[in-house]
Formats: C-alpha cells, structure tokens, sequence
C-alpha cells in the first residue's frame, strides 16, 4: 500500500470541499460578465464568488450540503483495494471530525444519521487498473440538490416529439434544464451519457464531470452538440438560482456508451454551480506528484 495514503486522502478531501479549481472559477467569473448591470442574475453571480472566497479563505465547506461522496481510482497492477477502500474510509471520518465534511449519511429506513459520512455506498469507490505506478484519484462531492434534477429519458419520447437521434437528445437535454428551472443550485454543468443501460448510463454521466470544464470533445459531433446545448440553454432566460439572466449552465458534457437495440436512454447528471471535484497522483513512496485540476 502506498505511504501516507490516508493522510493524502484527507488533504483532497480538504481541497475538494473548500476550494474550487481554477476552471469553474474562470467559468463563474465568465458568467458574471455575461448577466446585466444591476440585474437579480449579477447579484446571485456576485454571491457565488464570495462565497467561494470566503469557503477558500477559512478552510470551509463551499456549501452546507457537501455530498455524495465519489472516488475515481486508477491504479497499478496489484493495487490492494480492500486496503485502500479501509484508507479511504477512514480518511472520510476523519474529515468529518474536521468539518471538511458535514454529517450527511443517513440510514435509507430509520433516517438515522452515523455521524461519520460511513455506511452503504458512501463513500462510493470506482477502480480502474492502468499500466502505470504511479496511483491517480479523483474525487467528486455531489450535492443532493443538484443529484434531485438529474433525469433519465428514453428514446423516442413522444411528449418531446423527440426520436432515436442527437435531435431527440438535445430536446431530452434541454427539457431537463427546463424541469430543473433554477432548481439544483444553478448555474448548472450537465454530464450527458448518450446509450448504455439505465444503470451504466446514469454511472457515466457523473463521469463526465471529470473533464475539465474547457476541453473539448474528441468527437467533433458531441463537441458540436456541447457547444449548442450550453448557447441554447443560456437564451432560456431561468438564469442563476433560477432569479432570471443569461447564465443558466456553466458546461454540459457529453459522450456515448453502446446500447441495445431494443433501448435508447439519455442519461443526465447535473451539478451544481459548487462544482467539487479535484484529484491528484501519487507516487509510490507517499508523495503528491501533482494535483489534476
């Protein structure tokens, strides 16, 4: 197992909570000289970026509700999971302690909360094996208001008159920025995974909330499609927090999964303006290489 693992753990827990990473702040900042003088969406804007100043300068969670917790793993051959899964773990309590994290895990039937942010499926843990040493992870912290207008639609749908092709996605993709209609904590991101089953496309839409929100697509139609989906959704005029203005999605990112014949299913994640994800590699003595965002 690698060296300070828990002690590395808890620094990205840390930083994911309190601080957002430099392209979500250069897309707020982008967002605040898109609304109008004097208008409900600047100010909403306006608290947002004091908001991330003031989490960043005291060391404290951008936002009471700090999430689902989510890792993204990718390490070497003969990674011993159980024992990382253990460092993990205890790394989440000890956050918890700290107030990186709030207490929010709560038993699905008795509703009782455990006060350490333990129990089943959180924290959830991805795992994937790659051919280098060094250990990546990432993490996200998904808030519940934002997980609440994520969507799931399947093709073809007739109350959005949309069929089995990237038109009908992009009215599944638009009707669910409708639905949420400032609900969510906008201004949003959405996460889009095109095919897949309900299962695996749910999963890999939360996926693309890895990408850095200034990238773009390897598939020239999906990048295409992003960039449209992003512009349209801005003219609809819901705005920040739903008070109204141009900036009602920060960045939609998508990609595909192969899907039954049988099945067509759009699957939509959506994030809030408190955008939590940050990652870093290790090397296999103990030490941050770098951090990924």
């Amino acid at each position: 197992m690698i060296r300070n693992l828990k002690t590395n753990l808890l620094e990205l827990i840390r930083k994911t909570s309190t601080e957002l990473p430099d392209d979500v702040i250069k897309a707020v900042e982008g967002g605040m000289r898109r609304e109008a003088e004097g208008s409900q969406g600047l100010y909403a804007m306006e608290i947002i970026r004091k908001n991330i100043d003031l989490a960043c300068d005291k060391s404290q969670p951008l936002c009471q509700d700090t999430g689902a917790i989510l890792f993204y793993v990718e390490g070497p051959k003969g990674l011993d999971r159980a024992a990382f899964e253990k460092e993990a773990r205890q790394a989440v309590s000890l956050a918890t302690r700290k107030g990186f994290l709030r207490q929010n895990s709560v038993d699905s039937i008795s509703g009782k909360n455990s006060g350490t942010n333990l129990g089943p499926g959180s924290p959830t843990l991805h795992f994937h094996q790659t051919p280098r040493k060094d250990l990546s992870v990432r993490l996200i912290l998904k808030g519940g208001g934002c997980e609440n207008v994520g969507a799931q639609y399947s093709l073809p749908h007739t109350g959005l008159k949309a069929d089995r092709d990237l038109e009908g996605v992009r009215k599944c993709i638009l009707d669910a920025v409708l639905q949420a209609q400032g609900k969510g904590c906008g201004p949003g991101i959405l996460g889009v995974a095109i095919g897949g089953d309900r299962a695996t496309g749910y999963a890999h839409s939360k996926e693309q909330f890895l990408r850095p929100l200034g990238d773009v697509n390897r598939n020239p139609v999906l990048a295409r499609l992003e960039k449209e989906v992003v512009e349209e959704a801005n003219r609809l005029g819901i705005g920040p927090m739903g008070f109204g203005g141009r900036t009602t999605l920060l960045g939609c990112k998508m990609s595909t999964l192969n899907r039954l014949p049988a099945s067509y299913f759009v699957s939509i994640s959506y994030m809030c303006w408190a955008y939590r994800r940050q990652g870093f590699v290790l090397t296999p003595q103990g030490k941050i290489k770098k951090w990924l965002y």
